[in-house]
């Protein structure tokens, strides 16, 4: 199978590029099953129903989430009523599912969200949830298994490959929205430490650049906004895997101006 995998959609620049291109992506790469991360879909900060059934409309099949998951409340029965996941260890109690097991032609596909600890809410241990998730997993006969692992620390993001690497078929990180030039596959494993945004470029992490420069020059913190005006880039992972193992990998970052500049994952033996 080839599933595909979109990092932080980051308000209706990003909902655009995806409407203007997932579709003929999908058909010219032969992708059988698409997830993307919702967390900053609607105007950076969280997901609204109607942003929700407009991504799905355009041929997601499963959106993830991380921190910004819950600053819109709407969220909430969303996550029993569409395929959305919240990560994997938020505590016990908590709205919503970290993973879901879909059928993509003759197979099983398991797609987690997890999150990582510097920077981040309280949430369970990842590393332990993660162990004992994929566990459970395998018990049931699942072998393709997809995580975004929503985290600000490269390190966390690293160990995480350390340990589940030839046991998963890829782990994506998210949330810095800046794209790492990593992609590997190392033991059957398709790793990459960050996809990267898809939304505005030419600014400060897809936000207007105003705000986040005030910050850095006088400490003082205020409200984020996505530019009215801005250039667009989508980037996106394509994987191929074969008996729960990542065959090839390929990371495609699309422009507005129409330029796409591919990466081939490499292979460690």
């Amino acid at each position: 199978m080839k599933i595909a995998f979109i990092g932080d959609i980051v308000g209706r620049p990003g909902r655009e590029m995806i409407k203007k291109h997932l579709s003929h992506l999908k058909e010219h790469y032969g992708i059988d099953f698409v997830i993307a991360n919702y967390e900053n879909a609607s105007h950076g900060f969280g997901l609204t129903p109607k942003n929700c059934n407009e991504l799905f409309s355009y041929g997601i099949d499963v959106m993830t989430g991380g921190n910004h998951t819950w600053d819109k409340k709407e969220i909430v029965p969303l996550l029993d009523s569409h395929n959305l996941l919240r990560p994997a260890n938020y505590p016990e109690g908590v709205p919503g599912e970290g993973y879901k097991i879909f059928e993509v032609g003759a197979e099983s596909l398991a797609v987690v969200n997890l999150m990582g600890h510097y920077g981040m809410p309280y949430v369970d241990n990842v590393f332990r949830c993660a162990s004992s998730l994929v566990e459970s997993l395998h018990l049931k006969g699942v072998k393709n298994i997809f995580i975004d692992f929503h985290a600000e620390a490269t390190s966390e993001k690293r160990a995480m490959l350390m340990l589940l690497q030839g046991k998963v078929s890829g782990i994506i990180g998210t949330h810095t929205h800046v794209g790492s030039d990593d992609f590997q596959i190392t033991k059957g494993t398709a790793y990459l430490t960050d996809m990267g945004l898809s939304g505005c470029r030419d600014n400060v992490i897809g936000m207007d650049a105003k705000q986040p420069l005030n910050q850095f020059l006088t400490g003082l913190k205020g409200h984020f906004d996505i530019p009215k005006k801005c250039k667009k880039i989508l980037q996106m992972a394509v994987i191929e895997i074969e008996d729960g193992k990542a065959k090839s990998g390929l990371k495609l970052k699309v422009f507005d101006d129409e330029r796409i500049i591919k990466t081939e994952a490499w292979i460690e033996e």
